[in-house]
């Protein structure tokens, strides 16, 4: 298991608000262990460390009060969301408060003429789907898990949408975050541009819960497709399918979701989801538009397959029918555990230039054969980001010191090809080490100026970023 250090607690601090807590939220202040335990660890692999208390605010103005609080004695303040993280985001190296902001799941408004929507951040997106699903629009952003959307805010999440519809830097007009001074910031209001002052709605989309916790969210929204194609093909090989989305995207096909499944994935998202795709890999492909206009986009995404190799082109309008297809996608985790019954995932993603994409994924796939490990690739490839999945039995030492060498390895390639360590898992603890080698020390610098101007005592989500504790 990747070491993980902990980090000096104030002890005084931590007994004095917890009192101060327990008498002002009573039942919504919960210190049991299991319940502690699950805000300090997620789907990551990375050591659990459990806050000392989950506290379940309901408003914006109980935030601020739980942070003044925290604030006055010096104790860590950890958001969560649903827990859907993958770096050890939620983690207390420090111990402190977890404040879950589940409760808070408000829509707040919807303006169907201006295409947004006004929400709290324990809105998920597949509640939020649900409720504009009569106004004929929709929020694209979908990372596998159905995250909350103040969670996904904060570590910048995208998916299988992202290569049309940006990621949630692109789709986040507008927010207000509690600062670590008990403050409520405002970043912009709901104009769809602004050239008004620094970007501070992006400054903290991303920002991990390291400069604020935020309480409100102004989404934008897209209308539903007149129609929606689907398509799945194989491949001889996954240099084959990569190269295949490199020509997509440059002749300027206009594809929604383009992903990629290795053999192995195909093979566990089959006994798993109960399909019968060709075990080889795939990509599945979406198009949006009207009906001729998807109709001809499948027609020209086939001709440029079939230049690399591809069979088994078929494409698709009915909605179960794609609907079935993603969903499978969206399971490809939890199919691939079973490639190895006992075994735990650690799932790495990286992002290289589109044109590197092959010679990434290829060499990826070739290390992992050479190290011995079974490891199913799936991937974003509209964007260049990739995932694998590493399938580790977690009482083996040596293994699991082989699969950091590994995520290190992919880690420290995609930065040679000019990419990131993260496309879009966050740096969190678990990357933290790259992200210098990515950007510099002057960058880093400029980030721990940012947060020390901002969270001067550091209580905000410390020990994540690679800023300085």
């Amino acid at each position: 298991m990747a070491l993980l250090a902990d980090l000096p607690r104030n002890e005084d601090g931590i007994t004095a608000a917890l009192g101060i807590l327990a008498q002002r939220f009573g039942p919504r202040m919960d210190t049991g262990r299991a319940l502690r335990e699950q805000h300090g660890h997620t789907t990551t692999w990375l050591k659990n460390q459990p806050p000392d208390a989950v506290v379940f605010p309901h408003t914006t103005e109980e935030v601020q009060e739980i942070v003044r609080i925290c604030a006055t004695h010096r104790v860590p303040i950890i958001p969560f969301g649903t827990g859907t993280s993958l770096e050890g985001h939620v983690n207390a190296p420090a111990g402190g408060i977890s404040v879950d902001l589940s409760q808070m799941d408000r829509i707040l408004a919807v303006h169907p003429e201006d295409m947004d929507v006004v929400i709290e951040p324990g809105v998920t997106r597949k509640a939020l789907n649900t409720h504009l699903r009569d106004t004929g629009l929709f929020f694209p952003i979908d990372p596998g898990a159905d995250a909350s959307l103040g969670g996904m805010a904060a570590t910048n999440a995208s998916g299988t949408n992202a290569v049309r519809y940006g990621t949630m830097k692109d789709n986040v007009l507008a927010l207000k975050a509690v600062l670590p001074s008990g403050e409520v910031l405002k970043t912009a209001a709901r104009a769809r541009k602004t050239s008004a002052g620094y970007d501070l709605t992006r400054l903290m989309v991303g920002s991990e819960g390291t400069l604020g916790l935020i309480t409100e969210l102004t989404l934008r929204l897209q209308g539903i497709p007149e129609a929606i194609s689907a398509a799945t093909c194989s491949f001889p090989s996954v240099e084959a399918a990569c190269n295949t989305v490199i020509a997509t995207i440059q002749y300027g096909l206009p594809v929604a979701r383009i992903e990629l499944l290795d053999a192995l994935t195909v093979r566990g998202v089959n006994a798993y989801s109960r399909l019968s795709l060709p075990e080889t890999p795939l990509l599945l492909v979406e198009f949006h538009g009207s009906p001729t206009g998807v109709a001809e986009q499948a027609a020209a995404f086939g001709e440029i397959a079939g230049d690399f190799g591809a069979n088994g082109f078929e494409a698709t309008t009915l909605e179960e029918e794609r609907n079935r297809l993603w969903q499978a996608r969206h399971d490809a985790y939890w199919a691939s555990l079973a490639l190895r019954p006992g075994a735990k995932g650690i799932s790495t993603d990286v992002c290289v230039p589109v044109s590197r994409l092959a010679d990434c994924v290829t060499a990826a796939q070739e290390k992992t054969a050479e190290m011995g490990f079974v490891a199913p690739v799936v991937g974003h490839v509209g964007d260049g980001n990739f995932h694998v999945l590493l399938l580790i039995d977690m009482d083996d030492t040596a293994e699991v010191a082989r699969a950091e060498n590994f995520v290190g390895w992919l880690n420290d390639l995609a930065i040679s090809m000019d990419g990131t360590c993260t496309g879009e898992h966050g740096i969190g603890q678990g990357k933290a080490p790259y992200l210098v080698r990515e950007l510099g020390d002057p960058a880093m610098q400029v980030m721990a100026a940012i947060k020390a101007g901002i969270d001067p005592y550091n209580i905000l989500n410390p020990g994540k970023i690679g800023l300085p504790t």
